[in-house]
């Protein structure tokens, strides 16, 4: 099948691409390469796709031409393209183009095509809130502009499956982490902080946060499960991530036990927004899904230390 990923440069994206193509898929990749994070690591998650015969279109979904760029025939989308996390820097203005306009521009993408791609909607567990424990008919309570507008995100897709315009489903990720995990993020931060002697940044509080910690590849084995579930998954949410919960400061404990150090930290207000608790309610999911996340904090944290170690010695 023909599946276009956008994001395909970013963090999961990439880990997907290269999933889909090892199941025999032909995959176009896209990203606007957004200068968010540095723009050094996304080129090199897209060198290492171009290894694996996967090329990533430089396209900004907002304001390219799609239809001129992108091919006709597509059977599935799975979008990743966003502007994620939270960030103190970043503008409203900054979440909703990305995250809004760019789905929704994506979207009139597909109402021109006489094929329908099925839709993957890559979403958050931010979207339930300052707690997200929840299975997915709960309300969302979002507490940040990224959990905000990626429930408008979600909804322009669903809107879409309801109107029978086009089929799909929106994934609610829980805290991913492994190797290419974003430098903004908890693990790489503290893999970097405890190789290099240099201070973590602890909010206060966040030591005490409960965290489904989900490791890339089971977080990918949900993703691609979709495939060939239409039925099963149009209009549909589902929840992925682990049901085992850490807390940062255990997360912390482990990248010290592998290290065999002391991180040092530096005290930092709280983070507007921060959720105090996440735990993925995958019930839905194992029983449509066949979902079952395997991978132990300890094992994916040895394997996301190897890849820092390979590409920043």
């Amino acid at each position: 099948m023909k599946i276009l990923v956008t994001g395909a440069a970013g963090f999961i994206g990439s880990h997907t691409a290269e999933r889909l193509a090892e199941m025999g898929h032909e995959v176009i990749g896209l990203d606007n390469f957004s200068a968010y994070y540095d723009i050094f690591l996304k080129e090199l998650n897209a060198k290492e796709l171009l290894k694996k015969n996967i090329e990533v279109l430089k396209l900004d979904l907002r304001t390219d031409d799609l239809a001129e760029k992108l091919p006709n025939d597509i059977d599935y989308i799975f979008h990743f393209a966003a502007h994620p996390g939270i960030s103190s820097t970043s503008t409203f203005e900054d979440y909703f183009s990305n995250n809004i306009l760019a789905t929704q521009r994506l979207l009139e993408f597909t109402d021109n095509l006489k094929k329908k791609p099925f839709f993957v909607n890559i979403a958050t567990s931010s979207i339930y809130g300052l707690e997200a424990t929840f299975p997915e008919s709960v309300p969302p309570q979002p507490a940040s502009w990224y959990g905000v507008t990626k429930l408008a995100a979600e909804q322009l897709v669903l809107a879409k499956c309801r109107e029978k315009k086009l089929q799909g489903t929106s994934l609610r990720l829980f805290s991913v982490y492994g190797p290419r995990e974003r430098p903004d993020k908890l693990y790489t931060r503290l893999i970097d902080c405890g190789l290099n002697n240099k201070l973590f940044p602890l909010f206060e509080g966040s030591e005490k946060h409960l965290r489904s910690f989900t490791y890339v590849q089971d977080i990918v084995d949900g993703i691609v499960s979709v495939i060939g579930k239409v039925n099963v998954c149009n209009g549909e949410i589902f929840n992925l991530g682990t049901e085992t919960e850490s807390t940062t400061a255990q997360g912390i404990a482990t990248v010290e036990e592998i290290l065999q150090k002391k991180i040092e930290t530096e005290n930092k207000s709280p983070r507007a927004g921060d959720q105090s608790r996440t735990k993925a309610n995958i019930d839905k999911a194992r029983k449509l899904l066949g979902y079952n996340p395997q991978t132990t904090l300890k094992e994916g944290l040895l394997a996301q230390m190897e890849w820092f170690k390979t590409y920043f010695p």
